[in-house]
C-alpha cells in the first residue's frame, strides 16, 4: 500500500477517514453482477437501516451519488402529482430542496428564514392547517450552513398530526448524532457514505418507510433517482440497476462495521467531547460564534470572522492548509462567518493541534 499523509478535514464532509477504510478499497476486481458483491450490498442496506433503528419498518435504497441525488430521489419518488411540498429553509441546504422540488414541477409552499434564526414550530403548523394540498415536509436535521440542528422531532408531529409526510435531510447527522426512528416516525430520511458514517464520497441512501412502497410504485418523475424501482430491482435480481461504484462499496462496508464497533454513544461521545475542546480552545483565542449553545448541532460551528483588516480567509486557509487542515469558508448566513467541523475520524489530539496552529496565524496579524 502506498503511505499517505493524513489530512485533517475540518470541512462538513467528506471527512478524514482511518487508515482500514481507506484499505478496504483494494480488493480484488469484481463484477458487481455477481452474488457475492450483491450479498455486500444487501447487508449495507441492512445495517444503514440499523444505524438509525428502523428495523422491521423501514427499508433502504441505495444510489451511486452524491447526496443530493438522495433528496432528489425522495423528493421526486415521494410527492404526487398535483400535491405541494412544503420546504423548511433556515440554510443553504433548504433552498437546495426548493430547487429540486421546482426542477420537476412540483408546488412548493416555502417556509424561509435567514440564515442563522431558528425554526418557529408554530409556523409550520399554521402552513399546514392553512394547506390541504400540502401532502409532505421537507427539513434539514443538521443545517451546516451554520451548524444549527433543527427541531425534527417537534416537526415530525406536528406533521403528522396533518396527515402529512416528512422528508429529512439527514445528511450531517446520521451516524454522528443519535437517530432513533421509532420516535421520529419521519417517513424519509437521506444520508450519504461519506458523512459521519466515515466512508468514502460515491454512495448515498434513502432510508424509507416500507409501507410507502405501494404508493412509490406509482411515480415516475424520475428513471435513474426512482426509490421504487432501485429497492424492488435489487429484490428481484440481487443486484443494482446500474453500476455502482464497487470499491467505495467495500469502504463502505468497513466504515459500518468501525461505526458498530464504537457503538452510537461512542461516536457521539467523541464528537461531543471534540466540539467542546473547539469551542474553548476557539474562545480562548477571541473567536465568537453564530448561534447561541442550545441550537448548536455539536458537529459543526459558524465562527463570526475576525474584524482585523489583515485578515483574510483564503490566506488563513492556506496557511492551514499547508499544516495539513482544512477549514470551510461561510455559506450565506446573516452574518460573515467560517465554518469548522468535527465529524469524521477525528480525536482531541486533532483538534489541539489545529487549534496551535491557528493561535500561530492569528498571531501573525
Amino acid at each position: 500500500m502506498k503511505l499517505v499523509d493524513r489530512k485533517i478535514l475540518l470541512n462538513p464532509g467528506p471527512a478524514t477517514t482511518t487508515d482500514t477504510v481507506k484499505n478496504a478499497m483494494v480488493v480484488e476486481d469484481i463484477c458487481p453482477r455477481e452474488e457475492e458483491f450483491g450479498s455486500l450490498i444487501e447487508g449495507i442496506k441492512t445495517d444503514l437501516v440499523k444505524v438509525v433503528h428502523g428495523e422491521g419498518a423501514y427499508k433502504c435504497a441505495l444510489f451511486a451519488a452524491s447526496g443530493t441525488g438522495g433528496l432528489e430521489a425522495a423528493i421526486t419518488s415521494a410527492v404526487p402529482e398535483g400535491k405541494k411540498l412544503l420546504v423548511i429553509e433556515n440554510g443553504a441546504y433548504g433552498a437546495r430542496m426548493v430547487k429540486i422540488a421546482q426542477t420537476f414541477g412540483i408546488e412548493v409552499v416555502h417556509y424561509q428564514l435567514e440564515y442563522g434564526d431558528y425554526i418557529d414550530v408554530a409556523t409550520v403548523e399554521k402552513l399546514l392547517a392553512e394547506d390541504q394540498t400540502i401532502s409532505h415536509l421537507a427539513v434539514v436535521h443538521h443545517e451546516t450552513t451554520t451548524g444549527m440542528l433543527n427541531p425534527v422531532q417537534k416537526i415530525c408531529d406536528i406533521a403528522h398530526n396533518h396527515k402529512v409526510e416528512v422528508i429529512v435531510d439527514c445528511m450531517s447527522s446520521y451516524a454522528g448524532i443519535p437517530i432513533d426512528l421509532r420516535e421520529w416516525n419521519a417517513e424519509y430520511i437521506i444520508s450519504s457514505s461519506n458523512k459521519c458514517i466515515q466512508g468514502m464520497a460515491g454512495l448515498v441512501f434513502v432510508i424509507f418507510k416500507e409501507s410507502l412502497l405501494p404508493s412509490l410504485a406509482n411515480q415516475k418523475r424520475s428513471f435513474y433517482f426512482n426509490i421504487y424501482n432501485q429497492y424492488v430491482g435489487f429484490e428481484k435480481t440481487g443486484q443494482m440497476q446500474f453500476t455502482p461504484p464497487v470499491q467505495v462499496c467495500y469502504a463502505l462496508r468497513q466504515a459500518i462495521n468501525e461505526y458498530f464497533e464504537e457503538t452510537e454513544q461512542g461516536r457521539w461521545n467523541r464528537y461531543q467531547n471534540n466540539w467542546d475542546v473547539l469551542v474553548e480552545g476557539l474562545q480562548d483565542l477571541g473567536f465568537s460564534f453564530l448561534l447561541p449553545y442550545d441550537q448548536q448541532s455539536k458537529i459543526l460551528l459558524a465562527i463570526i470572522e475576525p474584524k482585523s483588516e489583515k485578515y483574510d480567509f483564503d490566506e488563513m486557509h492556506n496557511f492551514l492548509y499547508e499544516k495539513g487542515y482544512t477549514i470551510y469558508p461561510g455559506k450565506g448566513a446573516k452574518k460573515s462567518t467560517f465554518r469548522l467541523s468535527v465529524l469524521g475520524d477525528l480525536h482531541e489530539e486533532d483538534i489541539n493541534g489545529f487549534l496551535s496552529e491557528l493561535k500561530r496565524y492569528m498571531g501573525s496579524l
